[in-house]
């Protein structure tokens, strides 16, 4: 069963989770706005740039429009991936990002020079996890991520985009995704493949300290990663808003909730995915980690600031959803 949001009662902090229902460049300006204030000197913006032509990726105008505004100096970073693909490689990742339209600003792929070890506190998988070596060039990060499906992990969030997407392609990635000596390099799946995730972005998160904010965007919500790129199975989940906190856990939180709290008929693939992968894991062992605050208060950015309940965030789709996406 679905883990449901803890009360106050629980004794542990409650986080600010910022929510508004517009999609649009304009929207993801005025969010990020009320989680930059430790967003300073030099800005990495984490971002999944997708595969070839991905269909389900943040518009690049939006990204765009924020760095144009708010972050003229930022560049978006990135690592190689650890299958064989389109990003494999550095050149072969430069590649794509020409044909997905991120030519706009600089991006590194903080692997292209080698790794680093950042150390991971508290874990039991892992004392470092390996890096791309150029996330030590920034003094601060935005974890700008599509919230989906994930094939691995469930779902994709805050979480698995720097738990994952800073990790260096050989090394890092091998760590998390394969037991030392499997000749199946994916053969980590499960409770411990989360544990082993959010490890690793512990390590990220434990880098930057306060320095670090984020913003989860549910739209386009296949049960597939960006990493499938066209083969992306169909959309049949309602887009609901954009989400941003600095608490990585109270964010990655409140988008499952809304996820959960939307009608059965809408919800019902994505929860599935979920729920078979272990993915809910991700949200205990994050607050076993210390990571964040499960418990936290949903602020409605488009009605005067109002605390309002997943279920209420998400009405509007239950309207919009018999004109979702088949």
């Amino acid at each position: 069963m679905h883990d449901k949001t803890p009360t106050p009662d629980d004794m542990e902090k409650t986080s600010d989770v910022y929510f508004t229902r517009d999609l649009s460049a304009g929207a993801l300006v005025r969010i990020f706005e009320r989680i930059s204030s430790n967003i300073t000197g030099k800005t990495g913006i984490k971002l999944h740039t997708g595969e070839k032509n991905g269909p389900n990726i943040i518009p690049r105008t939006w990204v765009k429009t924020l760095i144009r505004e708010k972050l003229p100096d930022a560049a978006i970073v990135e690592t190689n991936t650890y299958y064989s693909g389109d990003r494999y490689t550095t050149d072969k990742h430069r590649a794509t990002l020409e044909i997905n339209g991120w030519n706009f600003c600089p991006v590194d792929i903080l692997d292209e020079d080698g790794t680093a070890s950042l150390p991971v506190t508290g874990g039991k998988w892992f004392a470092e996890m390996s890096m791309g070596r150029g996330l030590l060039n920034y003094d601060s990060l935005l974890v700008l991520t599509h919230f989906k499906g994930h094939v691995k992990g469930g779902f994709g969030g805050s979480a698995k985009n720097i738990g994952i997407g800073c990790a260096d392609g050989r090394i890092g990635k091998a760590m998390i995704h394969t037991t030392p000596g499997s000749a199946d390099p994916w053969d980590i799946k499960e409770d411990e493949f989360m544990e082993r995730m959010v490890e690793s972005a512990k390590a990220v998160t434990g880098r930057f300290g306060n320095r670090i904010s984020f913003i989860n965007v549910m739209r386009n919500m296949s049960v597939s990663c960006d990493c499938e790129g066209t083969a992306a199975m169909p959309v049949v989940t309602p887009d609901i808003g954009i989400l941003a906190s600095t608490d990585i856990l109270a964010v990655d939180q409140a988008s499952v909730d809304m996820i959960y709290a939307l009608p059965y008929e809408d919800n019902r693939d994505l929860v599935e995915r979920i729920e078979s992968r272990h993915g809910l894991r991700q949200l205990s062992y994050m607050r076993e980690l210390n990571m964040g605050s499960r418990t936290y208060r949903l602020i409605d950015t488009d009605n005067a600031d109002g605390v309002i309940s997943p279920a209420q965030a998400v009405e509007h789709a239950k309207t919009a959803s018999a004109g979702k996406r088949r």
